[in-house]
């Protein structure tokens, strides 16, 4: 089993929505989407796991070297919704990695920092993504 995922820019901020499950073999699939959002934004990048049924350590690694190549770019990482069956315990030798308890609250969070809602948007997701609008917003 792998992941899906989709990316939104909102202005400043990225949203990387994934959903399956983040193991040993969705990990590469998962940092070609971090590549997209180094790519395609400037801002911090909230990982929704929202969608996500589990993940594994290596996930959770995969989580903590997208923090690192994001520092390395000039942005951050946020985590929203992570999964309950799993904690992720970063290694301490990276960038912080803020959690929120679910997307909504991530986005209230960018927005009182910024005083005012993102306007605006762009999006890129894998094929078998539902073409729905599920982001909460």
């Amino acid at each position: 089993m792998t992941i899906e995922w989709r990316y939104t820019v909102e202005q400043e901020l990225g949203v990387l929505s994934v959903s399956g499950y983040l193991g040993p073999d969705a990990v590469r699939r998962f940092e070609g989407a971090v590549g997209w959002a180094v790519g395609r934004g400037t801002g911090p990048v909230v990982v929704d796991l929202t969608g996500l049924r589990a993940w594994s350590a290596e996930g959770q690694l995969a989580i903590t070297e997208a923090a690192r190549r994001l520092a390395a770019a000039g942005r951050s990482l946020e985590l929203a919704a992570i999964p309950a069956d799993g904690s992720l315990v970063p290694d301490g030798d990276g960038p912080p990695i803020p959690v929120h308890a679910d997307l909504a609250g991530a986005l209230a969070a960018h927005s009182a920092r910024h005083g005012k809602p993102p306007k605006g948007r762009h999006e890129w997701r894998t094929t078998g993504w539902s073409s729905g609008d599920e982001s909460g917003e």
